[in-house]
């Protein structure tokens, strides 16, 4: 989103923020709290990730009094959380954040990053601390397991139509998934999570329902690994979370390293491709998901885009034609829909997949020609 409606000073502010914030954030709600707009934009909300939701925060600047500090407004469900009086006495980290306020400097553009950061840890701290005054004998053993793991966040939910419940979100393996991608496009760092979601219990029971688990991810992971053909271990009776996951990390990790050898095979497979079709005029040189390539049947020319899944060779690649002569009567080029019913084995090289497909789209091309000339609006 731009920023150009805000004084120069919040722009800056929320530039910084947005390219070096960890995670991505995102804002919402912007507004303006002056009487007019001649002040500009002033005010916002910030939806900052946390334990693998968001947690919503209002910032609220006043741009004709730019030397004070913004103003931050927690949700209603964290009325509780007071960062400026977590702690009885003033160490090392509130004094950090009492200087962040008491030495704001509008023109410098970190620090509203600064101030979200600290704010963060402080939520994170607090959370924690409701988690471990749970009176819940499993969730009390499986923090103290657990918590030498970096990373976890923890957080209590509850509400008027459903019971209380402890929310985890734990970081897995220990590796660098941006730096095993060649030519990496992506900012942020990729991180797969589990989410454990244990509900609230007063008692140790004898035999605890499992806790409810999903494994999550961050989104542009998905271009090289998708989460969802992911089957999790079953957890079995008694088990915690120290016991569950280093066979689930063992497991994420091989596929993990199989995901990033798969780009070279689909690299292999749309070069073998472009041997019979010609060299394609774009394709997705980074993760090898997409190409498409210019053919022609005759005097017939048409596009050929070809969507390979991340579970290729197991599944084959998907084809879309586009016709270069055809438009229907709302100016869109005719294509057809999404081809996939060809001959095709994953077993085959990478050279039989290719002839597979070349043949298959010399009877298709005749087809998809026919399709688009009875289509076609007469004159």
């Amino acid at each position: 989103m731009s920023f150009d409606a805000f004084p120069p000073f919040i722009s800056a502010h929320l530039h910084f923020l947005i390219n070096h914030f960890p995670e991505k954030i995102k804002v919402e709600h912007v507004l303006s709290g002056g009487k007019t707009f001649a002040g500009g934009l002033d005010r916002f909300t910030l939806l900052i990730p946390y334990c693998l939701d968001y947690i919503k925060w209002d910032v609220i600047y006043n741009a004709e009094f730019p030397l004070a500090p913004p103003d931050i407004i927690f949700g209603p469900e964290d009325e509780d959380f007071h960062p400026l009086h977590m702690t009885a006495s003033v160490g090392e980290g509130d004094l950090k954040f009492q200087n962040i306020l008491s030495d704001w400097n509008h023109k410098d553009p970190t620090r509203l990053l600064a101030l979200i950061q600290e704010l963060r840890d402080r939520y994170m701290a607090y959370q924690k601390k409701r988690v471990g005054e749970v009176d819940d004998d499993r969730l009390t053993f499986e923090i103290s397991t657990i918590c030498s793991r970096e990373g976890i966040e923890m957080q209590i939910s509850s509400g008027a139509e459903k019971p209380e419940e402890v929310k985890f979100a734990v970081p897995l393996m220990d590796m660098n998934i941006n730096k095993m991608v060649h030519g990496c496009p992506w900012r942020h760092p990729q991180k797969i999570y589990l989410q454990v979601i244990y509900p609230v219990g007063k008692k140790y029971a004898s035999t605890p329902s499992p806790p409810r688990l999903k494994l999550m991810s961050t989104t542009e992971l998905r271009a090289l690994f998708s989460i969802e053909d992911v089957k999790l271990p079953s957890w079995l009776d008694g088990m915690c979370m120290a016991e569950y996951l280093p066979h689930l990390e063992e497991s994420l990790q091989k596929q993990v390293v199989e995901a990033v050898s798969l780009i070279d095979i689909r690299r292999h497979f749309i070069e073998s491709l472009a041997l019979l079709l010609g060299r394609p005029l774009e394709a997705d040189p980074v993760f090898c998901r997409k190409a498409t390539f210019l053919a022609s049947s005759g005097s017939f020319v048409f596009l050929v885009h070809l969507l390979i899944s991340t579970q290729f060779p197991k599944q084959q690649p998907a084809l879309m034609l586009q016709s270069s002569q055809h438009i229907s009567p709302q100016g869109i080029p005719k294509r057809s829909p999404l081809l996939s019913e060809y001959p095709w084995s994953p077993r085959w090289e990478a050279s039989q997949m290719a002839e597979r497909i070349f043949d298959f789209l010399v009877d298709e091309s005749l087809n998809f020609k026919r399709f688009c000339n009875e289509s076609q609006p007469q004159h």
